[in-house]
C-alpha cells in the first residue's frame, strides 16, 4: 500500500477539484489518500463518489492554537456528521470569511489594487483564505504577500481569527470517532516550531501521531521527530500536504507506512 494522509482540494485552498483528487492519486500510484481540507468536509462526497482504485479517507485539517502559536491538526477517520465537530468547523469557517473580508479591506487601505469580488472569484466558493488573497495580490504585482508588510501572521494586513485550542480540537476529533495527527510540527515555513514538551502535552491530551515526513521539514528534522515520537509513543506519518498548483509538491511526495496506517485505523475503531 502507498498512502498519503494530507491533501487539499478546491473545497478549501487547493486547486484540484475534489472529484479529480482520487484520479490524480491513482495516477501517482497511491492506494489511499486522505482529503483533509481546511475546516470543512465540503469536498468529501464528490471525492468519495469519484474513487475507484483509491480509498478516500475522511479527514479534515483544523486550525487550532497551541500556547501563543497556531498549529494544524489532522482529524482522520472522523464522522463528518458529528454534531459538535460540525458546529465548531462552521464557526471556524464563518470567522474565516469575516477575517478574509477584513484582510482585503486592510490590503486596499495599504494601497493594494485588489477587490473582494476578485478574491471571492479566486476562492471559487471555498471559504476565504490567505492563499486566495495572496493570489489576488500577486495579480496586482505584489509577490511578497506572506511577509510582515502584508498578510503574514502579525503582518500589517493580518486580522486575528477564532482559533480552537489544540487540546480541544483533539478532544473533538476523538469524540467524532477519529484519530488526531499533528501536521507539519516543525515546518521551515512556519513561524513557530512545536517543542518536545508541547508534543508530550498533546500526547497526554490524546494525540495519536505526528507528521514527520513532510516536504517542508528537512531530513534532519524528520529524523528528530521520529526520535521524539518513539520516546512519546506516538505514530509517525508522512504526507505531501498537496495543494495542486498552489504549491510545488507532488501528490504522494511523502507517504505513510502501511503498518502506521493500519494502527491509525484501528485506533479510530477500525472504520
Amino acid at each position: 500500500m502507498t498512502i498519503d494522509l494530507h491533501a487539499h482540494s478546491t473545497a478549501s485552498d487547493g486547486t484540484t477539484p475534489p472529484a479529480e483528487l482520487p484520479r490524480l492519486a491513482a495516477r501517482a500510484g497511491l492506494t489511499a489518500v486522505a482529503l483533509t481540507d481546511h475546516d470543512t468536509f465540503a469536498g468529501l462526497a464528490a471525492a468519495t463518489a469519484a474513487a475507484a482504485d483509491v480509498e478516500v479517507i475522511t479527514g479534515v485539517e483544523i486550525s487550532c492554537r497551541l500556547d501563543d502559536a497556531e498549529v494544524h491538526l489532522l482529524g482522520l477517520f472522523v464522522d463528518p456528521g458529528h454534531e459538535a465537530l460540525a458546529a465548531e468547523l462552521e464557526l471556524i469557517r464563518t470567522d474565516r470569511d469575516r477575517r478574509g473580508v477584513r484582510m482585503v479591506e486592510r490590503c486596499r487601505e495599504l494601497g493594494a489594487s485588489i477587490t473582494l469580488a476578485q478574491v471571492r472569484t479566486i476562492a471559487g466558493g471555498a471559504p476565504l483564505g490567505r492563499p486566495h488573497i495572496a493570489a489576488a495580490l500577486a495579480a496586482a504585482g505584489i509577490t511578497d504577500a506572506f511577509t510582515p508588510d502584508w498578510i503574514a501572521d502579525g503582518g500589517r494586513a493580518d486580522v486575528p481569527k477564532h482559533v480552537l485550542a489544540a487540546v480541544d480540537a483533539i478532544a473533538l476529533v476523538r469524540a467524532a470517532g477519529g484519530v488526531a495527527v499533528l501536521a507539519h510540527p516543525r515546518s521551515v515555513k512556519r513561524r513557530a516550531s512545536v517543542s518536545d514538551t508541547q508534543l508530550a502535552a498533546l500526547r497526554d491530551a490524546g494525540l495519536a501521531g505526528l507528521e514527520a515526513d513532510h516536504p517542508e521539514q528537512p531530513l534532519q528534522v524528520r529524523d528528530r521527530l521520529r526520535e521524539v515520537a518513539a520516546d512519546l509513543g506516538l505514530l509517525v506519518t508522512g504526507s505531501s500536504d498537496f495543494h495542486g498548483d498552489r504549491k510545488p509538491v507532488r501528490l504522494g511526495e511523502c507517504t505513510t507506512a502501511p503498518e502506521v496506517f493500519s494502527a491509525l485505523r484501528q485506533a479510530a475503531g477500525g472504520h
